[in-house]
C-alpha cells in the first residue's frame, strides 16, 4: 500500500490547508453536536492554557477555527480539534478530519506528542546536537572530555565593604569550581528567599563563557541541572541573530531550536515560569545600541531579533521565564539598564592547578607535557596569561610548534598580542608549501574580511563575500575561517566565519599595519578613523584596540615585515601615539575631588557616569599591550592625572596598572576613587587603599624601603611605584 504524501509544502500552504480541513469538519456538525464540541473544547490539552469560554460561547463554525489557530497555531489545533471531537463522542467527523490530514499534511507525529512527551523528544534532540562540539582544528570531541572546569565566583560586594591591606595574608574570596553543582546554584534563592530570574556571566574574551553556557544546556538536557525546575531550555546566539535577515518571533527561534516543525510552542509557551532562555553575547545588542526600538511583547509577534532579545532582558517578553546571559565585560550601562535584577557571576578563568591539568590533556603525552608545562610557569607572565583557556590553547598550539623546532617562545610572549601574533606564524608556517607573496596577498584580504566585518558587527559570511576577495579554497581559508551550513527556505545556506571571535579581531587589526600606502581598497579609512569610532574604548571594538596598539610596539613591527614581507608605516603609530595624548581632555577630573581617598567619595555618580568610569583602566590596557616603555610614557605625558573610579582591580588589572605606573613620566598623578581588589578580602577592614599605597610613594622620595608582603597582589604595584624609573609624584 502506497503510504500518503503531503501535498502541501511551504508554511502558508499548510496553515491554509489546516483551516480549510477544520472548517469542512466544523460543518459537518449540527447545532448540538457543535455545542458539545465547544464545551469539551473548554478543557485545556496537557501542559497548555485552555481558550476562555467568553471567546467560545456563541461561535460559530467560522469563529472556532480562528480561535483555534489563534491560540494552538494551524496544524497543532488540528490534534486538539480531533482529540475534543472524539470526546464529545462525533467520531465519524474525528476520523474524517484524521484521514485527510494525513493525505493532505502527511502524519505529523510531533503534533500529535503531549508536551511532556515532547519534552522527552526535545532533550534528546538537545543531548544529541551538543554531545560533540569542534575543536578549533575543525577535530569533533565530546562536550564533557572538551569542557574544563573554571572558577566562578558571586557578585563583587559593594566597594565600601571590602578593601584590601599590604600588611596581612589575604585569604581567598568564595569562588567556585564550575561543576554541576556550581551551575545549580546560579539560580538558588538568596538569604530573603528570592530567586533570582536573571544571571549574568561576565569574563574577558576566550574566557570560556559560551563552553560553559552550552555545558549548562547539556547538563540540563542530560536531567543534572534545574530538575523538575525547568521544562526547556533555549541557547540564543545574540551574534548571530542579529545579522539574521528579515524578521522572527520569539516562537520562531523556537521552533529553529526543536528536531522538527510540530513543536507545540503555544503550550510551551504557556507557562514561561519553566523556561529557560540563554542568551550568548548579550553585550553585542548593546554595543550600538541595537535594543533601543520599543521591544515587543507577543512571543508570536514577528520582529527584528535585536527587539526579540531586548524584550527578554528586560522583561517586557516572558517576565517570569529564567535568563542565563554572557557577556565579556561586567554589565555596560546600556546592558545594566534593560536587566531586572539581575544576579552577576565573574568567570574567572583557570587557577594554577587548572592549568596544568589542561597541559597534561592537550599534550597527552606526559614526557612532553611536563616540559612544556614547566618551560611556561617559568615565563611568570606567560603563566599569567594563561588564566583565559583559549589563550591557553593558543600558548600550547604554538609550543607544540616550537619544541619541534626548538626555537624560543619566551621573548615573544609577554602579551596576548605576541601569542596571538606567534600563533598565526606558527599555523602559515605550518601549512603547505606556497609563494611567499601568494600567501601575504591572501592574508591581506582575510585581514580586510575581518576589518569589514568588525566594523559592520558581521560575524557570518557568504561565499560571495570570499569570491568577491578571492579567498574561496585558499590557504588562509582552510586556516583561520570555519565553514557551517544553515537549514534554508530552498536550500542549505553556507556561511563562513573565524575559529574564534578573537581571532576575527586580531586580523581587524593586523590589516591597518598591512594597509599599503594609498591602498584605494582600504575599508572605512585609516586607524584615526578606528579610534575615532571606539572613543570611550568600551564598545565591541575595544579588543581589536587592544590588538592594534600590541601590534605597534617596535618589536611587532619588526616580526610583521619579517614574517608577512609588509613594511608598516611609522604614521599608524604615531596617529594612535596622538590619540593617546587627546584622551588627557575627556579624562580630566572633575573639579572639587582634589584629595577624595579610595573609599571615602560620599556622593554615588549618576548612572551616565557610572559608564565612562572604566574607560582610563582601557586606556592603560591598550598601552600595557605594546610593552614598550618609550611609547608608554610619551603616551601618558598628555595624562596628566590618570584617574581610575570603582574599579574592581583583577590580578591581571593590577599588572596592567603596575607596568603602566612604572613608565609614568615625572610629575604624573595617580587617583583612586572607591577602588577595591575583585579577587581577595580580609578579616578586618583597615586604612584605605590609598593610604596603604601611599606609604610605598613616600619610601621612594624619602629614599626608604617599603615593606612588602610576598602574598599580597599589590606587591607589583608598589615595587613600581619604587622602580627609579616612575615619575608619579602623588597619589590621591
Amino acid at each position: 500500500m502506497e503510504e500518503p504524501r503531503a501535498s502541501c509544502s511551504s508554511p502558508g500552504q499548510r496553515a491554509a490547508a489546516a483551516r480549510e480541513l477544520l472548517l469542512a469538519a466544523f460543518e459537518d456538525l449540527s447545532q448540538e453536536q457543535l455545542k458539545r464540541f465547544r464545551h469539551k473544547l473548554r478543557n485545556a490539552p496537557e501542559g497548555s492554557r485552555g481558550i476562555p469560554w467568553g471567546r467560545l460561547e456563541g461561535a460559530d463554525a467560522i469563529d472556532l477555527v480562528e480561535r483555534l489557530v489563534e491560540f494552538y497555531g494551524p496544524e497543532p489545533a488540528l490534534e486538539v480539534a480531533h482529540k475534543a471531537l472524539k470526546r464529545s463522542d462525533v467520531r465519524d467527523v474525528a476520523a474524517r478530519l484524521k484521514e485527510q490530514r494525513l493525505q493532505q499534511l502527511g502524519p505529523g507525529p510531533s503534533a500529535q506528542l503531549s508536551v511532556s512527551e515532547y519534552k522527552k523528544k526535545y532533550r534528546q534532540h538537545v543531548l544529541q546536537l551538543h554531545a560533540k562540539v569542534k575543536e578549533r582544528n575543525a577535530r569533533s570531541v565530546k562536550i564533557t572530555k572538551r569542557f574544563t572546569k573554571l572558577l566562578i565566583a558571586p557578585e563583587s560586594p559593594d566597594p565600601e565593604d571590602e578593601t584590601l591591606g599590604l600588611a596581612e595574608e589575604p585569604e581567598p574570596r568564595r569562588a567556585r569550581r564550575s561543576d554541576t553543582d556550581t551551575f545549580n546554584r546560579l539560580f538558588s534563592r538568596d538569604e530573603e528567599g528570592g530567586r533570582p530570574l536573571t544571571v549574568v556571566l561576565q569574563g574577558p574574551a576566550g574566557i570560556g563563557k559560551t563552553m560553559a553556557a552550552k555545558k549548562i544546556l547539556y547538563d540540563w538536557a542530560a536531567g543534572k541541572l534545574y530538575h523538575g525546575q525547568v521544562d526547556f531550555a533555549f541557547f540564543l546566539p545574540c551574534r548571530e541573530l542579529l545579522e539574521r535577515q528579515g524578521d522572527s518571533s520569539l516562537a520562531d527561534l523556537i521552533l529553529d531550536q526543536c528536531p522538527d516543525r510540530g513543536a507545540p510552542v503555544r503550550q510551551i509557551l504557556a507557562h514561561p515560569e519553566r523556561l529557560l532562555f540563554i542568551l550568548d553575547g548579550a553585550d553585542e545588542l548593546f554595543a550600538q545600541g541595537s535594543a533601543e526600538a520599543a521591544p515587543c511583547a507577543d512571543p508570536f509577534e514577528a520582529t527584528s531579533g535585536a527587539q526579540v532579545l531586548g524584550a527578554l532582558l528586560s522583561k517586557a517578553l516572558l517576565p517570569e521565564a529564567r535568563l542565563l546571559v554572557t557577556t565579556r565585560a561586567a554589565p555596560p550601562g546600556g546592558l545594566h539598564r534593560h536587566l531586572r535584577s539581575p544576579q552577576c557571576a565573574e568567570v574567572r578563568g583557570f587557577s594554577a592547578k587548572d592549568k596544568k591539568k589542561f597541559f597534561y590533556k592537550f599534550f597527552r603525552d606526559e614526557r612532553r607535557a611536563e616540559r612544556a608545562y614547566r618551560f611556561v610557569k617559568e615565563n611568570e607572565t606567560l603563566f599569567a596569561l594563561c588564566f583565559v583557556p583559549f589563550v591557553c590553547w593558543i600558548v600550547c598550539s604554538v609550543l607544540r610548534q616550537q619544541l619541534k623546532s626548538s626555537q624560543d617562545l619566551s621573548r615573544t610572549s609577554k602579551t596576548t598580542t605576541s601569542v596571538y601574533l606567534l600563533f598565526i606564524v606558527s599555523l602559515l608556517g605550518s601549512a603547505p608549501p606556497a609563494n611567499g607573496a601568494y600567501v601575504q596577498g591572501e592574508l591581506r584580504k582575510l585581514c580586510r574580511l575581518a576589518r569589514e566585518g568588525v566594523l559592520g558587527r558581521r560575524a557570518q559570511f557568504a561565499e560571495k563575500d570570499l569570491e568577491r576577495l578571492e579567498l574561496s579554497d585558499s590557504v588562509v581559508q582552510t586556516l583561520f575561517l570555519n565553514k557551517k551550513e544553515m537549514v534554508g527556505v530552498l536550500e542549505a545556506e553556507v556561511t563562513y566565519q573565524f575559529v574564534d571571535q578573537s581571532f576575527q579581531e586580531f586580523f581587524a587589526a593586523l590589516s591597518y599595519l598591512l594597509e599599503e600606502e594609498g591602498a584605494p581598497e582600504a575599508p572605512a579609512g585609516g586607524v584615526g578613523a578606528l579610534l575615532r569610532r571606539d572613543a570611550e574604548l568600551r564598545g565591541h571594538l575595544t579588543l581589536t584596540t587592544r590588538f592594534l596598539f600590541g601590534l605597534l610596539s617596535t618589536e611587532r613591527m619588526r616580526d610583521i615585515e619579517r614574517h608577512f614581507g609588509c613594511l608598516v608605516s611609522e604614521r599608524v603609530k604615531q596617529d594612535a601615539l596622538l590619540w593617546v595624548q587627546g584622551q588627557g581632555r575627556s579624562t580630566a577630573a572633575p573639579e572639587g575631588t582634589e584629595g577624595t581617598e579610595g573609599l571615602e567619595a560620599s556622593e554615588e555618580p549618576e548612572e551616565e557616569e557610572y559608564e565612562e568610569l572604566n574607560h582610563p583602566l582601557e586606556l592603560l590596557y591598550c598601552l600595557y599591550e605594546t610593552q614598550e616603555d618609550a611609547f608608554v610614557r610619551q603616551a601618558l605625558r598628555g595624562l596628566p592625572e590618570l584617574a581610575l573610579e570603582r574599579v574592581c582591580f583583577s590580578r591581571m588589572d593590577l599588572a596592567v596598572l603596575s607596568y603602566c605606573v612604572q613608565c609614568c613620566p615625572e610629575g604624573q598623578a595617580l587617583r583612586l576613587l572607591r577602588c577595591q581588589l575583585s579577587m581577595l578580602q580580609e578579616k578586618k577592614k583597615k586604612r584605605s587603599l590609598v593610604k596603604r599605597l601611599q606609604g610605598s610613594l613616600g619610601s621612594r622620595n624619602s629614599g626608604a624601603s617599603s615593606r612588602q608582603p610576598p602574598a599580597s597582589p599589590l606587591r607589583a604595584l608598589c615595587e613600581a611605584m619604587n622602580d627609579q624609573h616612575c615619575g608619579l609624584s602623588r597619589l590621591t
